[in-house]
C-alpha cells in the first residue's frame, strides 16, 4: 500500500470577495440604521431586523470563518443562534411593555389639584 494522503484543497476565498461581502455587510447596517428613522410599527420593525441580522450573520460565518462550503457546520452555527435570539426575545419582549408607561411623562398637576 502507498501512503498516499489525499489532500483537500480549500478556497480561500480573493480580496474581491472579501470587499464584496464587507459592502453588503455595511449597506445592511446601514439600512438597519435607516430603520430607526422611519416610523414602522414596532412588529414589522422587529421583523425586519430580525431577518437582516441573520442575513449578516450567515454572510460572516459563511465567508469570514469560512464555512460557506461546509454546510453542516454552518447550519449547526446559525440555527442555534437563531433559536436562542427568538426565545430571547419571547421572554424580553413583554417587559418592554410594562415599562412603557414609565417612559411617558406624568401630566403636570396644577395648583388646585396639588392640594
Amino acid at each position: 500500500m502507498t501512503a498516499h494522503a489525499e489532500t483537500e484543497e480549500h478556497f480561500a476565498g480573493s480580496n474581491k470577495l472579501f470587499f464584496s461581502v464587507w459592502f453588503w455587510l455595511l449597506a445592511l447596517t446601514g439600512f438597519e440604521v435607516f430603520l430607526g428613522y422611519i416610523h414602522l410599527p414596532v412588529i414589522y420593525m422587529l421583523v425586519i431586523l430580525m431577518g437582516a441580522s441573520i442575513v449578516k450573520a450567515a454572510l460572516i460565518v459563511a465567508y469570514f470563518m469560512h464555512l460557506r462550503f461546509e454546510r453542516l457546520p454552518l447550519i449547526l452555527t446559525i440555527v442555534p443562534a437563531l433559536v436562542i435570539c427568538i426565545c430571547l426575545l419571547l421572554v424580553f419582549f413583554p417587559d418592554s411593555f410594562r415599562s412603557r408607561d414609565l417612559r411617558s411623562p406624568a401630566p403636570a398637576q396644577t395648583p388646585a389639584e396639588k392640594h
